[in-house]
């Protein structure tokens, strides 16, 4: 049984004895003031000093938490402190939990205290500290329920940008209600009963088999040709790689298949329900290996095989049960989410023989770039429209049904729109009509229809119910009905529809789907690929698979076409419509036509998109970001830049981001600067050379080199890296140069950078020196002009060797 102790006063004590001792401090309160930040603070920093996982999560709500508090906990320094904001959009926040973990045994400390000094000291306040071993019922479901909040959707990071833009709206707030802050004032602190908030946390679901679990496991669809590039990889030399791979051909089993050669196998996820799938479907292809989980409950450690959740293996105490070289394969599942902070965590930490990313979602939006965590090398590419093609997936029926609602007029808040002003549109009878209308005329047998929020599940529910459907939501707080059984009578036909969430997004499949009703607007193109997956899974009896989506002037409409055939720009033109994949068809009501048409034309405005963009990645980062950096988080193409103000420093300009100096470069050297990012690189020679020359430092950088000269370098940058020596170095005429020969590097240099260049106004080649000409830079400039070449630079090569690798963004 657990301790449990009452705490009534001088709360804070207690927390920061807690702190002192713990490897995990996990802090989630309602709202933050800056007397009670400056309390525990100074304990807070020594934590993350001595390396351990801290992490605090406030909110909004009523714009309590004030500024100043938000400011004094960015001044604590370290890789492993995190805080992050919850947007309440108007719904009462009003949690306050503190969680510590101390090796096995956990404490959490549960009541009425925010971070205030009044709430730890002269209160009135009631908490109860529960002390239990981690891996036991309520400690460790705070911790889960805490980390799904902190990753949330509804939570952003509080950076230096961010904290900005909160105390804006923050001075804003309290100039429109003047009286409820005065109030608040006048109570210096004290709680305001605000109500609870939602739970919107997930249960592990079982899925049904790929294989039966009987027979023998054979590759099968992609996965013969998949293990075969896995193969040629691993003899090239590579230590990392990504799989691409649709929805419904087997990513985990190919894994497993590829895994039986490697002595012992971490498997990351980050969800419970993926991990212990894995493991099945690993012991099923090697029984003779002994496989573990390793996640908030349970800490199996010892085995050949290891599922590990990627929220517990992040923790520094955990990750240091390992040794760097523990394990020799490392499979990251669902790899679209490694650009996160802790999973790079993870991928830094370790070094196997060969780390494998699995993802059957590789676009880079949501602002994720992964290709450089797998040294851009996209080993095996399948999506679902190669896929249909080869009888591999269901073909599907696309039916575009036209929405009237103006989605411009709600709240964007980054990620998705605004809940309540959406459901405000969406829990109106008009719209539940339309929806059920659409789908009586296009449904099959079973459905899975994918809505918004738990509120919009339960009530297109309840249209479809009253109808005479059957028809069931299923989310996080259903009751009376697990989601193994609710797949069962999907599947049986006791239900012929259930709408969800996101519980479908990932991990689980029911391949006698063979409808899907997209009931919302389309926020994510990852999303959106992911739950159109949920219906192409093969099944006896299954010929096609309808889909039903609703289009509006949503972001994204127009862009989600692009998934589902061919976009030219003469079909675009005249009707808007994609080519359908051959098997596939694609129908669009005649209004939604029309919508999309003008939804082409308005994403011509251009530079209104690139602004937008960039300043969402600003908040982001917390700083302005470099030129690499608005590639790598943006959703917007970064050749934008340059197409429309000629290189990323005049897009600066125009927002007004440069200093004055930066302007006053950019007035004086801007046809340089444009000259340099307009450089055509079929291969990344001429950049590599420029990167020799950079180098060697801001007063050296413009002084000519010789071929001779910059060949080690050259010969070095190209071969170090398996990627850019499959890519840039593999030809005909360079392979003989893996091995280093001075005299045959100097002349490719020669022959290809040097003399190509040379056509450029900004370069002259004589055969011997290679020469930077017709550019003086006054000494007053230099540093600055130094840092932009070096940006300008370091973007270019990224973004060559990403668009050789076969990445489509």
């Amino acid at each position: 049984m657990p301790d449990v102790t009452l705490h009534t006063y001088e709360l804070h004590e207690k927390i920061i004895d807690a702190t002192n001792k713990s490897d995990i401090i996990y802090i989630l309160t309602s709202f933050l003031m800056k007397s009670g930040v400056e309390m525990l603070a100074p304990a807070l920093q020594e934590a993350v000093n001595r390396g351990a996982d801290v992490k605090v999560l406030t909110g909004d709500y009523l714009y309590v938490t004030q500024p100043e508090a938000l400011k004094r906990l960015l001044e604590i320094t370290g890789e492993n402190f995190e805080l992050k904001m919850w947007q309440s959009n108007g719904e009462s926040f009003h949690p306050k939990a503190y969680l510590f973990n101390k090796g096995e045994t956990g404490t959490l400390i549960v009541g009425s205290s925010n971070m205030s000094r009044s709430a730890y000291t002269s209160g009135i306040e009631w908490n109860l500290e529960i002390q239990e071993e981690t891996s036991e019922g309520i400690h460790s479901e705070a911790v889960r329920k805490f980390i799904h909040m902190f990753q949330n959707n509804c939570t952003y990071e509080i950076n230096l940008v961010t904290v900005d833009i909160y105390e804006e709206h923050y001075n804003n707030f309290r100039k429109d209600f003047p009286d409820f802050v005065s109030k608040w004032s006048a109570q210096e602190e004290k709680e305001l009963t605000l109500g609870a908030g939602k739970d919107s946390e997930g249960k592990i679901m079982e899925e049904p088999r790929e294989y039966n679990i009987k027979n023998e496991p054979i590759p099968r669809l992609a996965q013969p040709a998949a293990l075969n590039e896995l193969e040629l990889t691993l003899e090239e030399g590579y230590k990392k790689g990504m799989v691409v791979m649709a929805t419904g051909l087997g990513k985990t089993y190919l894994a497993a298949f590829f895994g039986r050669s490697f002595r012992k196998i971490l498997f990351i996820a980050h969800r419970e329900e993926i991990l212990y799938q894995a493991k099945e479907t690993f012991e099923h292809v090697s029984p003779e290996k002994e496989a573990g989980i390793y996640n908030g409950k349970v800490k199996e450690a010892e085995g050949e095989m290891i599922f590990a959740s990627i929220f517990t293996l992040s923790i520094d105490a955990h990750i240091s049960k390992f040794s760097p070289d523990e394990f020799d394969l490392i499979i990251v599942d669902e790899f679209h989410h490694a650009a996160a902070k802790t999973y790079r965590k993870v991928i830094n930490y370790f070094e196997p023989s060969f780390m494998l990313g699995l993802t059957a979602t590789p676009e880079r939006r949501d602002n994720k770039d992964v290709l450089a965590l797998c040294e851009g090398n996209i080993v095996y590419e399948m999506n679902f429209i190669q896929a249909i093609q080869k009888s591999w997936l269901t073909p599907f029926r696309y039916y575009g049904v036209y929405d009237d609602t103006d989605y411009s007029q709600l709240s964007w808040l980054g990620k998705r729109y605004d809940t309540r002003e959406l459901e405000n549109v969406q829990l109106q009878e008009r719209m539940g009509e339309k929806i059920y209308q659409a789908w009586i005329k296009y449904k099959q047998s079973r459905t899975l229809g994918f809505c918004s929020s738990i509120n919009q599940a339960e009530f297109l529910a309840g249209i479809f119910t009253e109808r005479g459907v059957k028809a069931i939501a299923l989310h996080s707080r259903t009751e009376g009905l697990s989601r193994k059984d609710a797949i069962r009578k999907l599947k049986e036909r006791e239900l012929e529809v259930i709408f969800t969430v996101d519980l479908f997004n990932e991990g689980v499949d029911i391949p006698s789907v063979d409808t899907i009703l997209f009931a919302r607007p389309t926020e994510s193109l990852v999303v959106y690929t992911q739950q159109l997956g949920r219906g192409l899974r093969l099944a006896e009896g299954k010929a096609y698979c309808n889909v039903i989506d609703l289009i509006g002037n949503y972001r994204n409409a127009e862009l989600k076409m692009n998934l589902l055939g061919e976009v030219t720009e003469k079909n675009t033109r005249k009707n808007s419509v994609p080519i359908a994949p051959e098997k596939c068809e694609i129908n669009i009501d005649t209004k939604a036509i029309d919508l999309l048409r003008h939804l082409y034309r308005k994403r011509s405005s251009r530079k209104e998109n690139l602004r937008e963009d960039y300043f969402n990645i600003k908040k982001k980062l917390g700083k302005r970001p470099t030129y690499l950096e608005a590639h790598l988080h943006g959703e917007v193409n970064s050749k934008e830049y340059k197409n429309i103000f000629g290189s990323y420093i005049g897009f600066l300009s125009w927002v007004e981001e440069l200093s004055v100096e930066e302007e006053e470069i950019w007035d004086e050297y801007q046809e340089w600067i444009k000259e340099l990012n307009s450089t055509v690189m079929t291969k990344s020679y001429k950049m590599v050379i420029f990167r020799y020359m950079l180098n060697r430092g801001m007063n050296e950088w413009k002084k000519s080199i010789t071929s001779e000269e910059v060949a080690p370098f050259f010969h070095y940058y190209l071969t170090s890296k398996e990627y850019r020596k499959k890519i840039d170095f593999s030809s005909a005429n360079t392979k003989e140069l893996w091995e280093y020969n001075e005299k045959k590097v100097a002349n490719l240099i020669k022959r290809q950078p040097m003399t190509h260049w040379s056509n450029s106004d900004f370069f002259e080649f004589d055969g011997q020196n290679f020469s930077i000409v017709n550019l003086v830079v006054e000494e007053k400039h230099n540093v600055v002009l130094y840092s932009m070449m070096e940006e300008i630079c370091e973007y270019l090569l990224h973004y060559h060797f990403e668009r050789k690798s076969g990445n489509k963004n």
